[in-house]
């Protein structure tokens, strides 16, 4: 008889096997002198040269190990925003801890709950702790609350919100994340994930330190890769109750920040001058670039993120899709947002005065 050659080999998990692997944004095309990555959401301005001078220094002392509780950088975060040390966590990028956070309060059996065009690497990671994913509706690009409230069951112990959002780049305003939250069990973890908070200027909005500051169920997480221009380093950081912090550690790989990203890191949070630059670059090329694409007769939902969800029309021969390849075929890689539930749009990351001004004229071009 024939062995089966499945117990010959060690089997995953159940359910594991059913997860579709995150695809990050396209970075090659072929065929052009030049190339533009506009589909990550990477900085065009690059880290601020403070931290490009730490990371050099790091690097003469690779063959030590980690501070294993990152103390530089969340000495550093600490002493910019005023958060106690003690509520304070480092990870290798923001997705590190949201990994750390579903794999200590999920377990099958368990719902954690995410929005529909919600970061795709929440639904990896609720089924990677053998939980269901609930994936609720949102309403023209924006986080329905009372939907969420309605998912709620007695399975629930998690609740992802990305805050703005992504891909569509909307946000919740402080009162309606406050309304959110009031309508959760308190066993009920509801974590705020603010990887483009830097970016808003709306005088409405909050990233949630004030809820996590007098509650025992939010979180609030950031990351060094956008706005600082730091994603080759993966460094994100999180503002919890004590106990998650507690909880969180118990599992926490021991070095889980480099040395060299906890020394750009810790620089580059303190260089608030650049921040400021940033996010005023970034608001006037948004703001640019959404009236131009507007005036092309494309549909673009408002965001207050460093991109843009640009929606195209109906007509075959002017989809998503085939603006895709024409856009790749001239040297601009825009993110195809299919997986995100936008068959026919495409995410426009800001990018450098050249990438920005070239991407419209290729779309002009596109259209006529």
């Amino acid at each position: 008889m024939k062995k089966d050659v499945l117990v010959d080999r060690p089997q995953p998990r159940k359910g594991i096997l059913d997860i579709a692997a995150y695809v990050p944004g396209s970075s090659e095309v072929k065929n052009t002198k030049k190339v533009f990555k506009l589909s990550s959401n990477e900085s065009p301005l690059g880290p601020c040269p403070a931290a490009i001078d730490a990371y050099r220094q790091a690097a003469a002392h690779l063959e030590l190990y980690p501070d294993g509780s990152a103390t530089p950088l969340l000495e550093a975060i600490s002493e910019v925003t005023g958060l106690a040390r003690s509520n304070l966590m480092a990870g290798n990028g923001s997705d590190d801890l949201l990994s750390l956070l579903a794999n200590t309060y999920l377990t099958a059996g368990d719902e954690g709950i995410m929005t529909e065009h919600g970061f795709g690497v929440y639904e990896i990671q609720i089924r990677g702790t053998g939980a269901k994913p609930v994936i609720v509706k949102e309403k023209d690009c924006r986080i329905d609350i009372d939907a969420i409230l309605d998912a709620v069951t007695e399975r629930t112990k998690i609740v992802f919100i990305a805050n703005p959002g992504n891909p569509t780049g909307t946000y919740l305003t402080a009162t309606e994340v406050k309304r959110l939250h009031a309508g959760l069990p308190k066993n009920v973890l509801l974590v705020l994930d603010g990887a483009y908070a830097e970016f808003v200027t709306e005088d409405d909005y909050d990233t949630g330190v004030e809820l996590v500051s007098v509650n025992e169920n939010v979180v609030m997480t950031r990351t060094f890769s956008k706005i600082y221009g730091l994603a080759g380093l993966r460094v994100g950081w999180m503002y919890a109750p004590l106990h998650v912090i507690d909880a969180v550690n118990r599992i926490r790989g021991a070095f889980n920040v480099s040395v060299p990203a906890q020394a750009a890191a810790s620089v580059a949070f303190r260089d608030r001058a650049y921040l400021k630059n940033a996010i005023a670059y970034n608001s006037k090329w948004r703001s640019w670039l959404t009236h131009e694409i507007e005036t092309l007769g494309l549909k673009v939902t408002p965001s207050v993120t460093n991109f843009l969800l640009i929606h195209f029309p109906a007509d075959k021969d002017k989809s998503a899709a085939q603006a895709d390849d024409y856009l790749k075929a001239n040297g601009y890689i825009l993110r195809r947002v299919t997986g995100y539930g936008f068959p026919n749009a495409l995410r426009l990351s800001i990018g450098s005065e050249e990438a920005n001004r070239g991407v419209v004229a290729t779309l002009k071009n596109f259209l006529k």
